[in-house]
């Protein structure tokens, strides 16, 4: 069976294509002179279209747009549900890789607030000013797992003489993005740590975020995945059958922030939510490690 691409950052290239392909109608203006005027509309609707892609449509200026690493998708649609009753303000999340998304908000696109699975992510949009310094703090923690499809999976240790290659035969483990996603860069770090990187690198498939991982090995179209715990949780056709030592990475932590760009009147009060014990309740009972005020 072809291994079929992950949705998260997948979505939002292809929305980006088809910005190119749209040549609206402008009345009153027609070839040189309509042309910038089309490359703007043009460029503004894919930025729109992007990372909203996934979360059901394009938000509207009401909305509070929250760009959050996919991992979240879950806890945070339950949290925005609360705050929404609570500020009576609709809020649109845009799940997806935490580097896509970055780079999304680099070029314009209407977010108020960003989370990322990893901190580095941050720390680029940070020293270009594009997140609000002052209204950054770290939010979650996590942790790394192996999981395999079926309740059956035998659990075994994670340590340097775990023979994963063998446990693969000629079938493939699949990671998030090892040089961009973070739990892609996670799961590499502790591979290496390990000293199994090498035998497995030539059997990964990588995806745009780590829920295209999961769904890989949920639907059979790789026999291991390294995915968050909170994303095997979230699975019920995988189990996870070994966690990586928290020694082998670098801590996972995910850092939420106000978009400098935004001037939307709850995007502060949106992130003292987070922090709030209604927000950890939720995303303890997701399987995050609530670390906000630590």
């Amino acid at each position: 069976m072809p291994l079929r691409a992950a949705v998260g950052e997948v979505a939002i290239r292809a929305a980006g294509s088809r910005s190119h392909r749209f040549r609206p109608h402008l009345p009153g203006l027609s070839g040189p002179a309509a042309r910038p005027r089309r490359r703007v509309l043009g460029l503004s609707i894919g930025l729109c279209l992007g990372p909203l892609l996934a979360a059901g449509g394009c938000a509207t200026r009401a909305d509070l747009a929250v760009f959050a690493a996919a991992s979240t998708q879950n806890a945070l649609a339950d949290v925005t549900r609360e705050f929404a009753e609570q500020y009576r303000r609709s809020t649109k999340i845009a799940p997806g890789g935490s580097s896509a998304l970055a780079q999304q908000i680099r070029h314009g696109a209407p977010a108020d607030v960003y989370i990322s699975a990893n901190p580095g992510w941050m720390d680029s949009l940070e020293r270009e000013g594009m997140i609000e310094a002052e209204s950054r703090f770290d939010l979650l923690s996590n942790s790394l797992v192996l999981i395999a499809r079926g309740r059956d999976a035998e659990a075994v240790e994670i340590d340097p003489e775990l023979d994963l290659a063998g446990m693969l035969a000629d079938e493939r483990i699949a990671m998030a993005f090892v040089d961009a996603a973070p739990a892609g860069i996670y799961g590499k770090a502790a591979l290496g740590a390990l000293g199994l990187w090498d035998s497995v690198a030539p059997r990964l498939v990588q995806t745009g975020d780590v829920r295209g991982a999961l769904a890989l090995v949920a639907t059979g179209q790789a026999r291991l995945g390294i995915v968050y715990g909170t994303d095997a949780m979230a699975e019920p056709n995988v189990k996870v059958i070994g966690t990586f030592p928290a020694a082998s990475h670098p801590p996972i932590r995910y850092p939420a922030a106000a978009v400098t760009a935004s001037r939307h009147p709850e995007r502060s009060a949106f992130l003292r939510f987070l922090r709030g014990p209604w927000a950890r309740t939720v995303f303890e009972g997701h399987g995050f490690g609530f670390i906000a005020g630590q």
